[in-house]
């Protein structure tokens, strides 16, 4: 009886020790071709929400999550979140990924793609953490199959961890992309919405395919041959698989190119027989005038001397930029200076600053508030480590300012509006929404929970940077191709996207079809992907059907990608 009661005892703790090493997350991960994400903040929910998206049409697939946190606490917050997960299973590891016994219980070297998520936090700390796992990677024996996306958060950075990664890596700058979004997003109010829809996998996204039933067929008719996607460029096999946005109509299709398009998924898609499409010419051939802006910049950004080049190049020459922000005006110039930034180089726009705090009223009164074309509230430097603290100031800026343009402009009855909804006069939401259609704000919001409260109140034409980062790391983890894209369109030089006057493309009352209107937007150039009606709130990105004829207003606007001005 003693010996049996050794037994058991003995048999009992092994099963509750080996019950405990897989509760505590200490198992190897037998999974292939699976999603690894390395690291934890505040943006995993939205990534893997897209992730869940993308895998949907293949019944669902498999994602890892290693961290330096305990398994049971990874899987109850990941529960809370309030997404359906659509047949993704998402396996948590607790572990380091500095650690290669860490990494080989993850499969590292078995999965598609990789992702390393930038920690909450201080910068540089941070991307020195990303290179140090870049490093760890790159050390794995057994080789890895998938490319590594790395979410960097200083710009300054991403050369050293191109070294280190070699052709593996692709990298993301969070604080960059969201920089130059919002000052695209403040020029051309509604780009915000554009973006999400094309960044996420709900709507419209970039796919790369080969077709080698039209090779020999001119770019131009590529552009009508697909019925339910819009052709954006090409990947050039002769050029070693380099991507051209927009190319020339007359570039004729070779033997191993690859068309780079919009559409709703991978598997909706393909080329049919070329329509009849009567092209028309343009109303008039005119080039809108550049006009001088006035910008607004509440906060101190860690990479404002950024801003300011893309701003210089971007706007009319006479444009001010004003800076308002509690930085003393001999540190401003001295940070600006050691970022590399000469202000005597300038060509397009004059500095003005002005110091002050963005959340005492008195301090914004001072300010021509009502003057100005855009506005745009920085998550500021000093308290960017914690996104409530940030968000809770940005809000509160966004609130005074409205409530400021409000006082000081007349009122315009809501009944004229086109969206007035149901506010009345003396509503604050209805005077605030008032003010916001004088001038853009952007705020840069870092919780999708603020970014709910903005967009219900509607007086802020916000970007979500942690959504929107979390959405193209998710689709450069997909596709590594398309990064090469994405930083296209978003850098000073080659093409962008763009809000479009209809008068650009037809007469008031006329009856085209969307191809016709693709056709006549190539005589600029241009590739046409998109319009939103003038009634309406939201664009409509590759519509469905591009063979019915409507009746247009020139209140409608037509989204395009065109090369930059």
């Amino acid at each position: 009886m003693l010996i049996f009661a050794m037994m058991l005892g003995l048999v009992s703790d092994a099963i509750s020790e080996k019950f405990d090493s897989l509760r505590k997350g200490k198992s190897e991960v037998v999974e292939q071709n699976h999603t690894l994400i390395l690291g934890w903040s505040d943006k995993l929910g939205s990534l893997l929400n897209q992730l869940a998206i993308a895998n949907e049409s293949l019944g669902g697939g498999t994602v890892a999550v290693m961290a330096e946190r305990d398994k049971e606490e990874m899987e109850l917050d990941i529960a809370k979140m309030e997404f359906d997960f659509k047949g993704t299973s998402v396996i948590c590891r607790s572990g380091s990924p500095l650690i290669l016994a860490d990494l080989k219980k993850v499969s590292v070297s078995k999965a598609r793609a990789i992702i390393v998520l930038a920690e909450d936090g201080n910068a540089d700390q941070s991307d020195a953490r990303a290179l140090r796992t870049v490093l760890s990677l790159t050390g794995v024996k057994e080789g890895l199959r998938g490319h590594i996306v790395v979410e960097l958060s200083d710009l300054d950075n991403e050369v050293l961890v191109k070294l280190v990664g070699g052709d593996l890596v692709e990298t993301v700058v969070a604080h960059d992309v969201i920089g130059r979004l919002m000052i695209q997003c403040a020029r051309q109010p509604g780009l915000a919405q554009i973006w999400e829809d094309i960044l996420g996998f709900e709507n419209c996204e970039f796919y790369i395919k080969r077709w080698p039933q039209l090779e020999g067929m001119q770019f131009e008719d590529v552009l009508i041959s697909f019925p339910a996607a819009i052709p954006c460029g090409i990947k050039v096999a002769s050029y070693g698989g380099k991507i051209i946005l927009n190319p020339d109509d007359s570039y004729v299709l070779q033997e191993g190119d690859e068309i780079l398009v919009i559409a709703e998924d991978d598997d909706t898609y393909a080329p049919a027989s070329l329509p009849t499409v009567w092209r028309g010419s343009l109303p008039k051939d005119f080039v809108y005038p550049k006009s001088p802006e006035r910008i607004l910049f509440c906060g101190w950004r860690r990479d404002m001397e950024d801003m300011i080049m893309v701003l210089d190049a971007s706007l009319a020459h006479g444009s001010e930029l004003w800076m308002f922000n509690d930085v003393p005006e001999k540190e401003r110039e001295k940070k600006l200076t050691d970022g590399g930034l000469d202000i005597n180089r300038l060509e397009n726009i004059s500095l003005v600053n002005r110091e002050g705090n963005a959340v005492i009223r008195r301090h914004l009164e001072s300010l021509p508030l009502e003057s100005f074309d855009s506005i745009l509230i920085l998550a500021d430097e000093s308290v960017e480590d914690s996104a409530i603290q940030a968000d809770s100031r940005s809000l509160a800026t966004l609130l005074l300012i409205r409530d400021i343009q409000a006082r000081r402009l007349p009122y315009v009855s809501m009944a004229s509006q086109a969206h007035g909804g149901s506010f009345s006069k003396g509503s604050w939401i209805g005077e605030m929404k008032q003010a916001s259609d004088k001038t853009v704000i952007i705020s840069e919001i870092l919780d999708p929970r603020t970014k709910n409260l903005i967009s219900m109140s509607k007086i802020s034409d916000y970007v979500l940077s942690n959504e929107l980062v979390s959405m193209a790391l998710a689709m450069v983890a997909e596709d590594r191709q398309i990064n090469d894209v994405l930083e296209e369109l978003f850098a000073e030089e080659g093409n962008e996207m763009h809000i479009r006057k209809a008068d650009l493309y037809l007469c008031e009352g006329e009856e085209l079809n969307f191809y016709e209107i693709m056709l006549r937007a190539r005589q600029r150039r241009e590739i046409v992907i998109g319009y939103r009606l003038a009634n309406a709130e939201r664009a409509v990105i590759n519509p469905p059907v591009k063979t019915d004829r409507r009746k247009w207003s020139l209140k409608d606007v037509f989204v395009v990608i065109t090369e930059k001005e």
